[in-house]
């Protein structure tokens, strides 16, 4: 079952087929504590369900009873959803509350979608997923009356394509190009602020990062949950094993790619390894030895070893006298996973993605209740020194 990013493009595809319409929302700004983050989308279609979250079940229904009205003129609005409780919140007609005590409030831009008019950001949301590079995305979320630009207005950047767009403010296109390349090259998301002769005008520069890649090197029934919950969270998957007996597609059906691969032939994994996540788990002295030996020569995110210290550790002294440099060691963690201590194949899996997830996001993987600092740390998005305002040269 598809996920993420991958449901909501082929949802897109769906109802391009069927030439129909739909409304996109996206979250472009967050107040206070929220379940989603900016740059969460969900797709509402016409016709059937709504695919993807912009909250954690309890804006959904809402904006996708009203999505259709709200965007009946073709322009894009801005719609903002408070979870304060109803005593607290003193801006009842600027916001709907919701009631739930958590003191947040949701921006969500909605805008209409159609084979007649289709939206540009879809476009790069599927170069970012076809070529595996990043892209950034500037969405204008609030502008001064009479302002030459208005809400929903963009501009992209990605590598595979240049972009021939131009906002109709000279002063503030060549800002974003600006902060749109910074965007990229610091890989997160940030709003901003302009100011011109005339007022303000807010953007949303979102970094939209390329699909997780998972590689799994062992195709053995711990091997299976890991795949099965790694699509869920919307990952790539490539599943190797030198058996060919385990690596068949019919054991991984959720799984992008399952190959037999000779563990003794040598064998290029640059191409397959860097930038990915890997966990190695075959249950076999020699085809571990190998898989980490070939790992920790290129540049993974993440590498991860199955079995007791004792054991990677012997097979790293092994490795080191035919590897004299290996500049992944730093990112190798063994015996891999969060200690929750589940021994069935779905523990080991939810431990494995726990511990995979909390390295991506430079977390420790502790107990949320012993957690002193907010559970969504200062952001980017919030943090004063990227959220700046630039003052435009041209107006």
């Amino acid at each position: 079952m598809l996920s993420g990013i991958s449901a909501l493009l082929d949802a897109i595809g769906s109802v391009e087929r069927d030439n129909g319409q739909a409304v996109l929302a996206t979250v472009v700004k967050v107040e206070g504590s929220a379940y989603r983050r900016p740059g969460a989308r969900m797709l509402i279609p016409l016709y059937g369900g709504t695919v993807g979250t912009i909250s954690g079940g309890c804006l959904e229904s809402e904006v996708a009873k009203k999505a259709w009205w709200l965007t009946d003129g073709g322009e894009a609005v801005i719609r903002r959803y408070s979870t304060a409780t109803q005593d607290d919140d003193d801006d009842q007609d600027a916001a709907l509350t919701f009631g739930l005590g958590c003191n947040g409030t949701v921006h969500v831009l909605l805008e209409r979608h159609s084979a007649e008019k289709p939206l540009g950001v879809l476009d790069l949301l599927r170069q970012v997923r076809e070529s595996g590079q990043p892209g950034a995305l500037a969405t204008v979320i609030s502008s001064y009356r009479h302002a030459r630009v208005r809400v929903g207005d963009r501009l992209a950047l990605h590598p595979a394509q240049a972009s021939s767009e131009r906002l109709p403010e000279p002063g503030l296109d060549d800002a974003l190009r600006a902060d749109l390349a910074e965007t990229l090259a610091l890989g997160r998301s940030s709003l901003r602020t302009y100011q011109g002769a005339r007022g303000e005008i807010e953007v949303f520069c979102e970094y939209l990062p390329p699909q997780r890649r998972l590689v799994i090197f062992g195709a053995g029934h711990d091997a299976q949950p890991l795949s099965h919950m790694a699509k869920l969270l919307d990952w790539h998957v490539s599943v190797i094993d030198g058996r060919a007996h385990f690596a068949r597609a019919e054991r991984f059906p959720d799984a992008d790619v399952v190959r037999q691969v000779d563990a003794k032939a040598p064998y290029d994994l640059t191409r397959l390894t860097d930038g990915a996540l890997v966990a190695i788990m075959s249950h076999s002295y020699s085809q571990d030895r190998h898989w980490l030996g070939s790992v920790l020569q290129g540049s993974p995110l993440y590498v991860g070893q199955l079995g007791p210290r004792e054991r990677t550790e012997r097979l790293l002294g092994e490795i080191r006298q035919y590897a004299a440099q290996l500049p992944a060691l730093d990112r190798l963690h063994y015996p891999i996973g969060l200690d929750i201590g589940g021994d069935t194949p779905e523990s080991v899996a939810t431990s494995i993605l726990a511990e995979m997830t909390a390295a991506l996001n430079e977390r420790s993987g502790g107990m949320l209740k012993h957690r002193q600092a907010s559970i969504h740390a200062q952001t980017p998005l919030e943090s004063s020194d990227i959220a700046a305002t630039t003052r435009l040269t041209a107006s």
